[in-house]
C-alpha cells in the first residue's frame, strides 16, 4: 500500500477527481450517468511516474463513490486493472461482469 496522503477532490466543474501532489495534478476524468460514475481517463504527470500516485488517486475516487453511494462504471483501462487487483472494489461495479 502507498503512504500517499494527500487528498483526492472532487471538482464537479471540471468533472474529474484531482490529487494534488508536489504543485502537479493528476486526475481521473468521468462522467455521471444518474447512480453511476463512469470513470474515462486518468492522469498522472510523467514527474510523478512510478510514486504510487496513480493507484493512490483511483483508492481515494473509489472511496469517495462508495462513500456517495454511487455506483463505478471503469471505462479508463487503469482504473479498470486497479479494480480487478482490488476485490474489496468490486461490489462498486455497476457492470460486475466487465
Amino acid at each position: 500500500m502507498s503512504s500517499i496522503t494527500e487528498p483526492v477532490l472532487l471538482v464537479p466543474e471540471r468533472r474529474r477527481y484531482e490529487m494534488n501532489v508536489a504543485g502537479q495534478v493528476a486526475f481521473i476524468d468521468y462522467r455521471r450517468e444518474g447512480r453511476i460514475i463512469a470513470l474515462t481517463h486518468a492522469e498522472v504527470p510523467a514527474a510523478l511516474n512510478g510514486r504510487g500516485i496513480g493507484s493512490a488517486l483511483v483508492r481515494g475516487t473509489l472511496e469517495q463513490i462508495k462513500a456517495a453511494g454511487d455506483q463505478v462504471r471503469p471505462l479508463c483501462s487503469f482504473v479498470a486493472a486497479y479494480m480487478a487487483q482490488h476485490p474489496e472494489y468490486q461490489g462498486l461495479r455497476a457492470d460486475p461482469k466487465g
